[in-house]
C-alpha cells in the first residue's frame, strides 16, 4: 500500500504571512507551483493556492493594467487571504486516506507534517500522476 511519502513533493515552496500576494503570484509564474504552505517560526500557519490567488485579484484588478495589477497585489498579505486552519497530513498515512480528506474538505493539497516539521506536500497533480502510473 501506497503512503503519503512515495507520493510527496518534498521541495516545498512556502511563504510567510506577511509576503504580498504579488510573491505568490510571481513564484507561481515562474515555477509550476500552485499552493504554498505559509510558515511561521517553522510552524505551518495556513495554505495559499492558486485558487485563493485569483479570488483575492479576479474582481479587483482584471481590468486594470500590469502595474496597477502589481500595485495592488503588492498591497494585500498573504495572511488576508490564506486559508486556516490547516489541514495537514503525517507522511506514514495512506494515499487514500489522503486522498478522502482532499474530497472530504475539497481542498487541493496536503502539508505533509512528520511533528510539528513541514517535510512535504501533497497535491492533486501527486494524485493523478500515481494513477496514470497504475497501468
Amino acid at each position: 500500500m501506497k503512503t503519503v511519502s512515495d507520493i510527496m513533493t518534498t521541495e516545498v515552496t512556502t511563504l510567510e504571512r506577511n509576503d504580498s500576494l504579488q510573491v505568490a503570484k510571481d513564484i507561481m509564474n515562474l515555477g509550476r507551483v500552485r499552493h504554498f504552505p505559509v510558515v511561521e517560526d517553522e510552524k505551518v500557519v495556513g495554505v495559499v493556492s492558486q485558487r485563493d490567488l485569483y479570488k483575492a485579484s479576479l474582481g479587483s484588478v482584471m481590468k486594470y493594467g500590469e502595474k496597477a495589477q502589481r500595485a495592488f497585489l503588492e498591497g494585500i498579505a498573504i495572511k488576508e487571504v490564506m486559508n486556516v486552519p490547516v489541514v495537514t497530513i503525517a507522511p506514514h498515512a495512506s494515499v487514500q486516506d489522503a486522498a478522502r480528506l482532499m474530497i472530504e474538505k475539497k481542498i487541493g493539497c496536503l502539508p505533509v507534517l512528520e511533528g510539528p516539521k513541514l517535510v512535504g506536500i501533497v497535491t492533486e497533480t501527486d494524485m493523478l500522476k500515481l494513477v496514470a502510473e497504475m497501468h
